[in-house]
């Protein structure tokens, strides 16, 4: 027997628009023709509501409202798409505690993180109106006299975007956001696991573009399974770019497929992200950025620091200090205030957690704290886990997507940098000294091998400014801030001629083929004479 929906346990709920039953395509009206799809809080392991699934033929509606909005669109002034972005970045700052709350019950980080993560959404906003009147091209030198080189951006067209369980609202933001000020008409598909959050920043998007007549396909959305709905958005040639969070598994399979195609990709794959401690760091602030980074979202965000090396020098003091802040996290309901660490996300979560521990130890890591589902209570939780073990044991190569800490020695910042490298995942990396040699060492072109380079701050919580995104097998996308705009639009390079002559470039002189008395009547005058004389 199925067990009873808990949505009326949740007042919340309905100042988001939600109900016990939602439609779960948009395409400038709600649908959903397909199964049934039954969200489930991690913090209890109860149903809350459920969402009907989109269909292929809704999946082909969206679609639809998208090329005949496509035009429109990008013919619109980017300050005035701007001005649509502003109005969903209030739109959001209306719902912003709803919305974290909603955060924390269907994906289980707890509420403090739920706040900041539609907080991100709200300021990438702000940050692409302001790019809405500021994106400019180059004016580039000609080394031909009376010509000029102009770079023109112009919009995609249609893109999708892919996004995973563990932020779903803010990287929908990092995308949309700027895709929206770029000209571009978006299908949206968020993780099957947090369709209720999809629904409730839909509903927002929604309410915006219709108040203000925009087209209905500028900014569609559809929920459904990976394999089916996800498979239509990767194999179709009409959405120029695909931009997707998750596994690199999945990664890879979407990077061919696409770029069989010739399509673009902006690929947030895997992490493994490391963080060092030098034996001249500032100790208490290395501490606390490795707390948050290793706890925080219950060890679920692509920034989550999966190794930590110590230098010989502090290994021992500082392990202690970080064992004794470990034991004083306070587990609980996410919704909580004084909760430090939330569930897990889904039941699969927990068997990672289990079978990871299970090769850790086969593998010769000793368990230092924690290793322990906690199935003395509802929902998906488990222990903050530290685990000492050798820098190049097979596992510690995967990345386990839970809150699972290796703890590893090193003696020299030459032998961490090589530590560091030696993963095939290049995400997010931190460096603690206050030794400005080391900083630059670490920095440099013979250091981390990462996206990103930290020092003196955690491997999590990047701010907006900056392009978010890592190398090797994490996929190279970038997202957010820099000029990650650019993924979102195509570059056309402009010569213009204002001369009367027409020479070419790299000194190549065609001139005798025009030189003839009898040229034909169709070829080009380059007399210059001629063409300067009055008519």
């Amino acid at each position: 027997m199925a067990q009873a929906l808990t949505f009326n346990d949740y007042p919340f709920l309905k100042e988001l628009g939600l109900s016990e039953e939602n439609l779960g395509v948009y395409s400038g009206k709600w649908g959903g023709s397909g199964d049934f799809l039954t969200s489930i809080s991690p913090s209890t392991g109860k149903p809350i509501a459920r969402v009907r699934q989109s269909s292929t033929q809704e999946y082909e509606e969206c679609i639809s409202a998208m090329e005949a909005a496509k035009r429109t669109w990008q013919a619109t002034p980017m300050p005035k798409r701007g001005e649509i972005v502003r109005q969903i970045g209030d739109g959001l700052r209306a719902k912003l505690v709803p919305l974290a709350k909603l955060v924390a019950l269907e994906m289980g980080k707890i509420h403090k993180e739920g706040v900041g993560e539609v907080q991100e959404f709200i300021d990438m906003c702000d940050y692409a109106v302001g790019m809405s009147r500021m994106l400019t091209g180059q004016i580039i030198p000609s080394e031909r006299p009376g010509h000029v080189i102009h770079e023109n951006w112009h919009p995609l067209g249609l893109i999708g975007i892919i996004t995973a369980f563990n932020f779903p609202v803010a990287v929908f933001g990092w995308n949309v956001a700027l895709s929206l000020v770029c000209g571009n008409c978006q299908i949206w598909k968020g993780a099957s696991t947090t369709s209720l959050l999809t629904l409730a920043v839909m509903k927002i998007v929604a309410e915006v573009l219709e108040k203000n007549g925009v087209p209905p396909g500028v900014c569609t959305m559809v929920i459904g399974p990976g394999r089916t709905v996800g498979e239509l958005l990767i194999q179709d040639k009409r959405l120029k770019l695909i931009s997707f969070t998750g596994s690199t598994e999945v990664g890879r399979h979407i990077s061919t497929v696409v770029g069989t195609r010739f399509g673009r990709t902006i690929l947030e794959l895997g992490g493994n992200n490391a963080l060092v401690v030098m034996d001249d760091a500032n100790l208490d602030l290395a501490l606390r950025a490795v707390l948050f980074a290793a706890i925080g979202t219950a060890g679920q965000r692509c920034t989550s620091i999966r190794r930590l090396f110590l230098h010989e020098k502090v290994y021992d003091s500082f392990l202690a200090r970080l064992l004794s802040g470990y034991r004083s996290v306070k587990i609980g309901d996410p919704l909580h205030e004084d909760t430090l660490m939330g569930p897990v996300h889904t039941a699969g979560a927990l068997k990672e957690f289990s079978e990871g521990l299970k090769t850790i130890q086969e593998q010769g890591g000793k368990i230092l704290h924690g290793g322990k589902v906690l199935s003395d209570r509802p929902g998906f939780y488990v222990e903050p886990t530290l685990v000492s073990i050798n820098h190049d044991a097979p596992i510690v190569k995967t990345e386990l997507f839970v809150p699972i800490l290796y703890v590893m020695k090193f003696s020299t910042l030459d032998e961490a940098i090589e530590y560091n490298n030696e993963v095939p995942q290049g995400l997010s990396s931190a460096l603690f000294t206050n030794n400005q040699m080391n900083v630059f060492r670490w920095t440099g072109a013979l250091g981390s091998d990462c996206g990103i380079v930290n020092i003196n701050v955690g491997t999590s919580g990047a701010e907006i400014g900056g392009a978010f995104g890592g190398e090797k097998e994490t996929g190279g996308g970038r997202e957010a801030g820099s000029d990650s705009w650019k993924q979102y639009m195509r570059r056309a390079t402009c010569t213009i001629n204002y001369s009367a002559d027409l020479p070419l470039a790299q000194g190549i002189d065609f001139s005798a083929l025009t030189a003839q008395d009898d040229k034909p009547s169709h070829t080009l005058n380059t007399d210059k004479a001629a063409l300067n004389s009055n008519p």
